[in-house]
C-alpha cells in the first residue's frame, strides 16, 4: 500500500483510475491486520466496510461526483455512537451495549462518504493521558511499542500514524485528541466548544468534552470539521456559528502572511517542560519572526492553578454524568450475592469501573458535597472565569497564542502509572483551551534527540477556527522540523 498523504491526493488517485475504494478498503484492512498488536482498534468493521466500498466503486463508474469524504478510510474512538455497532467508552460497564443510533459527527461522516472501518482503543471512559486505562488493554505508540500513545484517544491516534486509517474521531475534554497527536506526531485538533454537535458522543465532562479530528495534514483535518461542523436540533450547546468552507477559505490566505502572535511564557520556561522541547519551540518562534511576524512573550499569572481547576471540574462533572451507570438503569449488573439495594449498586459500579474512572467518581462527589462546594467547586468555576477573561484579553491583541502541547516526549508504559498526580500534571498545556471553550491544534513539527516527535499547539478566540487552520498551514510550511 502507498504511503497515505492527503484526501485530496487520494480522490486524485481514484478520479484517475489508479486505484479504487474497495482495493484502498482491502489494504487497510491488511494493514490493520498486520499491526494487530499495538492494539488501536477495539473491533475492525471489515464486511461492511468491503460493502460499502464496492457500492461506492459503483456509483463512481456510474458518473456519480465525488463527495467531500468519498471512500476515505475513518476510524472512530469508542466512545462515538454508530448505529447498529457495540460503544463501550473501553469499560467493562458497557459491555454488550449496542448503540440504537448515530452520533451528529458520525452520521456526517457517512453523509460525506466516508467509510468507517472500527471502534478505536482509548481510556475508559475517556479518563486518562496514556490509553492504558482500558478494559481491553493499552494502545502501543506507533513507533515503540514500549511506550504509550498519549490519551485518552491513544488508538485514534496511533491509527492515523501508523496508516491503519487515513483520519479518525476522537474526543478532547482536556487534551484527549492535541496530546496524542503530539505523541504520535500527526495533527490534533479540537474545534471551539459549540463547533461540533456532542449528540452520541459518551459524555465524560459535559462543558468540556468536545469531538477533534486526527490526521496527517492540516488541510485534512479542515475537510473533516468543515463535514461535521454546524447546529444540530440534538444539542442544544451547539453553537450558531455558519460553517466556513475552510478547505476553500484557506487557500485564500498567502502563507507569509504576517501574524502577531504570543506565547505564555509562564508555560515555556516552566521546570516541567523537557529542555529540547523548551528550545524547539522558541526556536519556531524565532523562525516565524524572521519572516516578519511579530512574536511576543505574555503572562497568564494562573498557570499553575489551570490543572486543579480543570480536576476539580471535571471529576465533579464525571461524578454526575456516570450516577446512571448502576446495575438498574444503565450498565453493568452485577450478579453476586446481596442483601440490599445498596449493595447491588456497589458491587455492579465496583466491578464495572475501572480503577481510575473509580478515582475520578470519588474526587467528583467529594468537591460536590456538603461543606466542600463552596471551597473547591465554586471557587474552580471563578478561577475559570478569571482565565476566560485573561485569555480573551490576550486574544483581543494577537492573532494565536503558542503554547508547548506537553511537557515531554511519550513515556514508557507503565512509568506514571503509579503516580496519577504526575499523570494528571502532564495536562498542564492543554487543558486552558477546555476551561475556555476556545479551539486548538497540536502541529507535529518536531523530534526529540531519542526519536520521539513532539509538536507546538496553537490556540485562537472562539468560533475562529478558520484563523487557527490558516496560521497552522503557514507554520508546516514554513518551520523546518
Amino acid at each position: 500500500m502507498e504511503p497515505f498523504q492527503s484526501i485530496a491526493a487520494y480522490h486524485e488517485a481514484l478520479a484517475q483510475g489508479a486505484t479504487t475504494i474497495l482495493q484502498t478498503t482491502e489494504a487497510y484492512l491488511n494493514r490493520i491486520q498486520q499491526y494487530r498488536a499495538m492494539n488501536a482498534y477495539i473491533e475492525v468493521f471489515a464486511q461492511e466496510a468491503l460493502a460499502q466500498a464496492a457500492q461506492q466503486d459503483q456509483l463512481i463508474q456510474n458518473g456519480a461526483s465525488l463527495l467531500p469524504l468519498q471512500g476515505v478510510i475513518v476510524g472512530i474512538k469508542d466512545v462515538l455512537h454508530y448505529k447498529g455497532h457495540a460503544v463501550t467508552a473501553a469499560s467493562k460497564m458497557l459491555a454488550g451495549y449496542k448503540a440504537n443510533y448515530h452520533a451528529t459527527a458520525v452520521e456526517r461522516l457517512l453523509a460525506a462518504g466516508a467509510i468507517i472501518i472500527g471502534r478505536q482503543n482509548c481510556d475508559e471512559f475517556a479518563m486518562g493521558s496514556s490509553n492504558e486505562h482500558s478494559a481491553y488493554g493499552p494502545a502501543q505508540h506507533p513507533q515503540y511499542s514500549d511506550r504509550v500513545p498519549g490519551g485518552s484517544s491513544g488508538g485514534s491516534a496511533a491509527a492515523v500514524a501508523a496508516n491503519l486509517c487515513m483520519v479518525s474521531l476522537g474526543s478532547d475534554t482536556g487534551g484527549s485528541v492535541r496530546q496524542p497527536a503530539d505523541f504520535c506526531g500527526i495533527v490534533g485538533l479540537k474545534p471551539s466548544y459549540g463547533r461540533v454537535s456532542r449528540h452520541g458522543l459518551i459524555a465524560y465532562a459535559s462543558s468540556f468534552d468536545q469531538i477533534g479530528v486526527f490526521s496527517k495534514t492540516v488541510e485534512d483535518a479542515a475537510l473533516v470539521l468543515q463535514c461535521i461542523a454546524g447546529e444540530d436540533e440534538w444539542d442544544s450547546t451547539v453553537a450558531s456559528w455558519p460553517v466556513p468552507n475552510y478547505v476553500q477559505d484557506l487557500q485564500q490566505f498567502d502563507l507569509y502572511q504576517k501574524r502577531k502572535i504570543a506565547y505564555i511564557g509562564s508555560a515555556v520556561h516552566h521546570p516541567s517542560l523537557d529542555p529540547e522541547i523548551k528550545a524547539s519551540f522558541l526556536g519556531a518562534c524565532s523562525a516565524f519572526q524572521a519572516l516578519g511576524n511579530t512574536v511576543e512573550e505574555v503572562n497568564l499569572p494562573l498557570l499553575d492553578y489551570i490543572v486543579p481547576t480543570y480536576y476539580i471540574l471535571t471529576t465533579a462533572e464525571a461524578s454526575s454524568n456516570l450516577s446512571r451507570y448502576d446495575g438498574v438503569r444503565y450498565g453493568h449488573r452485577s450478579q453476586a450475592p446481596m442483601n440490599e439495594l445498596s449493595d447491588l449498586y456497589i458491587k455492579s459500579r465496583s466491578e464495572g469501573f475501572g480503577k481510575e474512572v473509580q478515582r475520578r467518581i470519588l474526587l467528583g462527589t467529594y468537591v460536590l458535597s456538603s461543606g466542600y462546594y463552596d471551597a473547591y467547586f465554586s471557587k474552580a468555576q471563578q478561577v475559570r472565569r478569571l482565565l476566560l477573561d485573561q485569555v480573551t484579553d490576550i486574544l483581543k491583541k494577537y492573532d494565536a497564542i503558542w503554547m508547548p502541547t506537553v511537557p515531554s516526549p511519550a513515556w514508557k508504559m507503565g512509568e506514571k502509572s503509579e503516580n496519577p498526580t504526575d499523570m494528571y500534571l502532564a495536562d498542564i498545556f492543554t487543558v486552558l483551551a477546555n476551561l475556555t471553550g476556545m479551539p486548538a491544534i497540536s502541529l507535529p513539527l518536531f523530534q526529540h534527540s531519542s526519536g520521539l516527535p513532539f509538536g507546538l499547539q496553537v490556540m485562537t478566540n472562539r468560533g475562529e477556527e478558520l484563523s487557527l487552520l490558516s496560521i497552522s498551514r503557514q507554520l508546516m510550511a514554513n518551520v523546518q522540523k
